[in-house]
């Protein structure tokens, strides 16, 4: 999709700080960090939002999941972390691609994550 920011992060067309990367996915540091670990992954392929996920798409977002735990620990979530999907309007979906944001940090995040 050619107006997709995240197809052209992943596309290497605008840079990003990468946390990891394959043929599949792509995950790197969110710009507007809301803990001190805090970065997204990505399918490569667009696909709008978690609604969208088919069938087709159960390899790539089963790989996201299986890496998360890795590449939070790797950028320092020893102690747990937590994932959000946010999903179209009412999810206060910003990027219609869809997206897992993964934070964490030293200290416990709460009970949930306001704006």
């Amino acid at each position: 999709m050619t107006d997709c920011i995240f197809c052209k992060i992943a596309a290497g067309e605008i840079p990003s700080r990468k946390v990891y990367e394959d043929e599949d996915i792509l995950a790197f540091h969110d710009i507007k960090p809301a803990a001190p670990v805090h970065f997204l992954i990505i399918p490569k392929k667009h696909i709008p939002t978690l609604a969208d996920v088919g069938e087709n798409d159960i390899p790539v977002m089963g790989k996201i999941m299986a890496v998360a735990g890795k590449l939070a620990k790797q950028e320092g979530c020893h102690d747990g972390f937590r994932t959000i999907v946010n999903t179209g309007r009412v999810g206060c979906q910003e990027v219609y691609h869809v997206h897992i944001h993964i934070l964490g940090g030293d200290k416990p995040l709460g009970l949930m994550l306001g704006k």
